[in-house]
């Protein structure tokens, strides 16, 4: 769980051709949980790994012959800051009610391992953008975990 009040920035520019590159760092972004502050503008809590994290995604940029930047920023006004963790926190609020919504739905139709096994993976990769640990998080371990009991429990 992050506390910092600092906030990583990356800022960047990448060609819209080849338009490979440049969707790669939008999945990239993406997969992170970024706050999109403007076009070309994200930022993340910051710490040591979203720092690195960043960093990796400006290698990819230049790479592909953009140009990015990092910086750390601190909010002039406490708001702000409160308000784009706010934001994140919604965002990954609404993904773990989604999988809750899941879970149960493949609970009550008895889904296979395959299934799980996906439903497990995911709650992984929102855990991973989860930079405030929001309430939902308990309830959807609690859900997936759930589901792989009744599956262990049936003969």
């Amino acid at each position: 769980m992050v506390t910092n009040p600092n906030w990583v920035l990356l800022s960047y520019r990448i060609p819209r051709e080849p338009s490979t590159p440049r969707i790669a760092v939008w999945r990239r972004l993406k997969r992170l949980g970024v706050a999109q502050l403007g076009d070309g503008l994200v930022a993340l809590p910051y710490d040591s790994a979203t720092k690195e994290a960043l960093e990796w995604v400006a290698t990819m940029i230049e790479e592909a012959d953009g140009h990015a930047s990092m910086w750390i920023a601190t909010p002039t006004i406490r708001r702000y800051g409160r308000d784009l963790a706010d934001e994140l926190m919604e965002q990954r609020a609404a993904e773990y009610r989604e999988l809750i919504e899941q879970a149960h739905a493949a609970a009550d139709a008895g889904e296979s391992a395959r299934s799980r096994r996906a439903l497990r993976a995911e709650l992984r990769r929102i855990e991973r953008r989860d930079y405030f640990a929001v309430p939902e998080r308990a309830a959807a371990r609690e859900a997936v975990n759930r589901l792989e009991s009744i599956a262990r429990s049936e003969p």
